[in-house]
């Protein structure tokens, strides 16, 4: 059935028509997301009610409607999809870094909190993965920064296999954790690539992938 993710009535009235037909939910995927947004000084709050409706709050509805069914039968398993935009960041766009950040929080703090009552929870953040939304992308970001793109069908496989596994994070490609890894050692030499390539990007000077 069709749902208004950003809308919790919504989401609950999608659930309990699931369960009704199906019976209890035991794993649940919030994929939903959309990357609208640009500068901060340009993008209204409008959007950013918007977007963190749909990239955080139906993640929160969500959980609020299967979680009280999980924690009951004493199993579940919780699969949000952030982006690494969450883990380190998305140039241009402030108002997708931002949310994919919140997303991040929240699954740790499920898998922090609910973990020893039998709930598990994975974490996908993938680099660009060839769907509309990378489509609709600046060429030049995509270049730089998307890292290499792989198909839907690929991420899948690695999402069943970290969930076989009950493992947290979910990477698209090795070349993420390394981004991330520089991150966590360095900080601050990190942070002046990213001011790089964001003054390359202003540029119009794509850097080498």
């Amino acid at each position: 059935m069709l749902a208004d993710v950003s809308d919790e009535s919504s989401v609950n009235a999608m659930v309990a028509e699931v369960t009704s037909r199906l019976g209890p939910i035991d794993i649940c995927f919030s994929n939903a997301g959309v990357a609208t947004g640009g500068d901060i000084l340009t993008t209204e709050p409008e959007v950013w009610n918007a977007q963190w409706a749909v990239n955080v709050m139906a993640h929160v509805y969500a959980v609020r409607a299967v979680l009280p069914g999980m924690l009951e039968r004493g199993t579940g398993y919780l699969v949000h999809t952030a982006s690494v935009a969450g883990i380190l960041t998305s140039h241009g766009n402030v108002t997708y870094a931002t949310t994919k950040h919140a997303v991040v929080g929240l699954a740790e703090w499920l898998s922090i909190t609910y973990h020893h009552r039998g709930i598990r929870v994975s974490l996908i953040a993938p680099l660009g993965v060839r769907t509309p939304m990378l489509e609709r992308a600046d060429p030049r970001f995509a270049a730089a920064v998307a890292g290499p793109i792989k198909e839907p069908e690929d991420v899948a496989l690695s999402v069943v296999e970290a969930i076989r596994d009950e493992r947290f994070l979910v990477l698209s490609d090795p070349i993420a954790q390394t981004w991330i890894q520089r991150k966590t050692d360095d900080p601050e030499r990190w942070l002046r690539g990213m001011r790089r390539v964001q003054q390359q990007l202003e540029e119009g000077a794509v850097p080498p992938n």
